[in-house]
């Protein structure tokens, strides 16, 4: 069993999903304001998007900017960077598989985090935003329920 201290602060973090277009770069551009350098954050996809000009917007609305990601791949962030996290938190159903597979390899604890993707939703700008904010309102909701905040014992 993990303890809960190493639980709640992890000291490094990956959120993956399908094409690291929306919602984890979301994740990881809400939970780097909420934790900005005392926790490391990542994101990648099992395949390469291109960024969502919707997730843009709605992490705009609440003063994230979120324009400079690159999409990038599993294999991406190991060549660039190593996988060296010890928590990966996934979105999607292929995320979640791909990072199971890793930790054949790589000592990682894995979380899965059911999201849906906003993508697929049809209708008018307004309603495809809605569909937006509310997968960026609950993925702020779970960081906060899942890691606290960085008063809360994380400090930089």
């Amino acid at each position: 069993m993990v303890t809960s201290e190493r639980r709640s602060r992890p000291q490094a973090v990956l959120f993956a999903c399908g094409m690291n277009a929306v919602r984890s770069p979301m994740a990881a551009g809400l939970f780097q304001q909420l934790f900005g350098k005392s926790i490391y954050v990542g994101s990648a996809g099992v395949q390469k998007g291109e960024l969502d000009p919707f997730a843009v917007a709605v992490m705009e609305e609440i003063g994230i900017d979120i324009t400079r990601h690159k999409p990038v791949t599993f294999e991406d962030v190991e060549d660039l960077e190593g996988l060296n996290f010890d928590l990966i938190v996934t979105l999607s159903p292929p995320a979640h598989h791909k990072a199971l597979e890793l930790t054949l390899t790589h000592a990682a604890e894995v979380e899965y985090w059911p999201t849906i993707d906003p993508t697929g939703v049809e209708g008018s700008r307004e309603q495809r935003l809605d569909a937006y904010r509310s997968v960026r309102d609950e993925l702020m909701t779970r960081i906060r329920e899942r890691f606290g905040s960085r008063t809360g014992g994380g400090n930089e």
